[in-house]
């Protein structure tokens, strides 16, 4: 197309998830709870780990690591959604869209990242449990988080970059209720053949890495508890990676469904549903799941709530 006949927006329009009235309302007070509760418990769970020295390990230092990815990428889609469920105009600016595509893109590949960091430490723990504190030292384990961190934003800001090169001039509007790239695609005039081969790429060395790096990790673990002469021993390895792994599952489950399924069975309304998942819910359940399911984390909160009921009733 030439360049006179392109028509310059300035903002995209997000069509959101429903474009009736009575049924945005009800998702506001909804997914105001869920983003209440993502970062009461994110935050909750980082502190609980900062206040108690027993949790000062690696697996909680990861772990509040991930909190903090999941309180950050859920805010950078959950503010502008609940707005626009109150707006007639679901209006967003150009820099904006590309600012939310950068974090919500940045702090997903840092917290696939860290699930597979997470397996490793497990793995580490499990089958060389005499070497875990000298291989897992604090230098180490900066350097991991450090990494991901880099890693992600690194390949983010190259993506935005290309991604928003883009020429978007027969249409404004985005079938999504925020700027991800299926849909920025969908309406871009220019050849996406590049870009879509380079999401591929994007997306196979990030997740794919991490996957592989989950799989090795838990078949070593796995081949490990099962020589284990003790009961005990095999019940109490199985149940430190329990939380892990239904972590790993919800999160690159979503994300193959997403990303990696045909074409021919790609539908937007099914890829709303599946954001909604990974970008609101999951880190709502991250940590109830780590909760619920480590011991040491629960003997700290009665801990915490105990006191704080102590303080309560002298006043």
């Amino acid at each position: 197309m030439a360049v006179e006949n392109c028509t310059v927006f300035t903002d995209f329009i997000l069509l959101g998830l429903s474009g009736r009235r009575d049924v945005q309302q009800g998702l506001f007070v909804l997914f105001l709870l869920v983003y209440g509760i993502t970062v009461i418990a994110n935050l909750g769970m980082i502190l609980l780990i900062s206040m108690d020295a027993r949790l000062h390990t690696p697996m909680y230092y990861f772990l509040s690591n991930l909190s903090f990815c999941d309180v950050c990428y859920s805010s950078t889609i959950s503010p502008k959604m609940l707005a626009d469920f109150l707006s007639e105009q679901k209006k967003i600016s150009y820099s904006l869209c590309a600012v939310q595509m950068f974090f919500l893109g940045a702090f997903a590949d840092v917290e696939c990242i860290m699930l597979s960091v997470m397996a490793y430490d497990r793995y580490v723990a499990i089958c060389n449990p005499l070497l875990y504190t000298v291989t897992m030292s604090r230098r180490v384990c900066i350097q991991l988080v450090a990494t991901a961190y880099t890693a992600g934003f690194m390949d983010m800001a190259i993506f935005t970059y290309f991604t928003f090169r883009l020429s978007f001039c027969n249409s404004n509007i985005i079938n999504h209720f925020f700027c991800d790239l299926p849909p920025l695609l969908a309406i871009s005039t220019s050849d996406t053949t590049t870009s879509e081969i380079a999401m591929t790429i994007y997306c196979s060395c990030v997740v794919g890495y991490s996957v592989i790096t989950v799989l090795l990790s838990y078949s070593y673990i796995i081949t490990t508890i099962l020589h284990m002469k003790s009961a005990t021993g095999r019940h109490k390895a199985f149940s430190t990676c329990a939380s892990h792994l239904t972590a790993v599952a919800m999160f690159y489950g979503t994300l193959l469904f997403m990303y990696f399924r045909p074409n021919s069975s790609y539908s937007m309304d099914t890829d709303k549903v599946a954001s909604v998942f990974y970008t609101v819910v999951i880190p709502m359940l991250n940590p109830l799941i780590y909760t619920v399911r480590n011991k040491d984390v629960k003997g700290v909160l009665k801990k915490v709530v105990k006191n704080c009921m102590m303080i309560f009733t002298k006043y």
